[in-house]
C-alpha cells in the first residue's frame, strides 16, 4: 500500500463510521424484535384465552389484526433496516460521503405505528370498549 492512498484519519473515520452504522443497525434488530414479540405475545394470548373459554375464534378481530400489524411493520423495517446499513456500508468503502436526502426510516416506522394505533382506537370506540 502506498503512503498517497494511506492515510491513518481517514481509515480510522471509516472504521469508527462503520462502527456507528453497526450501533444503528444493532438499534433496529432490537426495536423490530420488540415489534415482533409484541405483535406475537399479543396473538399468543388471543389462542390461550380462546381455549381457556371456548370462545369464537372471530370475536377478537382487531386485536388480531393489531398483533399481525406489529409483527408484519416490525419485519418490514428489520428488512429495510437491513438494506440500508448494507448500503452505508457500501458508501463508506467507496468513499461517498456526500449527503443525499432520503427517507428516515424511523419516521417511516412511526408513522406505520400512528396508523394501527388510530384503527385499534377508531375499533374499540366504536366497539365500545
Amino acid at each position: 500500500m502506498s503512503s498517497s492512498s494511506y492515510n491513518l484519519n481517514n481509515e480510522l473515520a471509516k472504521e469508527r463510521n462503520r462502527a456507528a452504522a453497526e450501533r444503528t443497525l444493532m438499534a433496529w434488530i432490537r426495536t423490530c424484535l420488540s415489534l415482533i414479540s409484541f405483535g406475537f405475545g399479543i396473538d399468543r394470548i388471543l389462542v390461550a384465552i380462546h381455549q381457556a373459554f371456548e370462545t369464537e375464534v372471530d370475536s377478537f378481530p382487531l386485536s388480531r389484526f393489531l398483533g399481525l400489524s406489529f409483527i408484519i411493520i416490525g419485519t418490514l423495517a428489520l428488512l429495510m433496516a437491513s438494506l440500508s446499513h448494507r448500503q452505508d456500508l457500501k458508501r463508506i468503502d467507496r468513499g461517498d460521503f456526500i449527503y443525499t436526502s432520503r427517507i428516515s426510516l424511523s419516521f417511516v416506522v412511526s408513522i406505520a405505528l400512528i396508523v394501527v394505533g388510530m384503527f385499534a382506537f377508531i375499533g374499540i370506540l366504536i366497539k365500545g370498549g
